[in-house]
């Protein structure tokens, strides 16, 4: 059993952002599964009291959420990577354009979870709502990338936006919910990331059942 477990699944969005920050910073991890996500008990999210994913054990230590993890495993790599994080933002759209990634992922995590997954019907005005404002969110990121993408911190290696904006639009294409096709600059960005090799070693796939 490795010292550094990230409990998740292969098929969450929030679960690759991590493991994407464990592979660019070197961080040998082991990935366990959830693989009930309609249980209501904290034990199957290794103890998260919010019954979320992902979660990070290092030793006897518990760190919850995705950007926790991401932060939690470049103080473990110690390594000489340039990360950008959103605090070193500086304008106003490259704020914005953080915020909206981080409402795109929990959109596509209510349109899969309540539509999908639970079979909840998807005229209901709170899902339609969810669409309109993923919608609206991926529309004015397609529209103002290359700026974003100008005015991030650069040399880097990596950054917190342009590893949670992939791991958003590359999820579209898995879980259908949105599609893809009316935001072209977000689907050139994410073509482009996919050949880095964290991207490669964490494509989205649902994980086998136990037994």
């Amino acid at each position: 059993m490795s010292d550094v477990q990230i409990i998740g699944r292969s098929s969450s969005h929030f679960t690759r952002l991590a493991q994407v920050f464990a592979h660019e910073l070197a961080v040998r991890f082991e990935l366990v599964p959830v693989h009930d996500m309609t249980v209501a008990r904290p034990e199957f999210y290794a103890g998260n009291p919010a019954l979320k994913l992902p979660t990070l054990r290092r030793g006897g230590s518990l760190v919850f959420g995705a950007e926790n993890i991401c932060r939690a495993l470049a103080e473990l790599a110690g390594a000489d990577r340039r990360v950008v994080w959103p605090e070193e933002l500086r304008s106003d759209l490259a704020r914005n354009a953080h915020e909206l990634v981080r409402h795109g992922m929990a959109a596509q995590v209510q349109l899969v979870f309540g539509p999908v997954l639970c079979g909840l019907p998807a005229d209901n005005l709170y899902f339609v709502k969810a669409r309109h404002g993923f919608e609206g969110a991926l529309r004015w990121l397609d529209d103002h990338l290359a700026r974003v993408l100008d005015e991030l911190p650069s040399p880097r290696d990596l950054s917190l936006f342009e590893a949670s904006l992939f791991c958003l639009v590359d999820h579209l294409s898995f879980r259908a919910t949105v599609p893809v096709e009316p935001y072209p600059a977000l689907a050139r960005f994410a073509e482009r990331f996919a050949a880095r090799p964290s991207a490669q070693r964490t494509q989205y796939r649902f994980d086998a059942p136990p037994g």
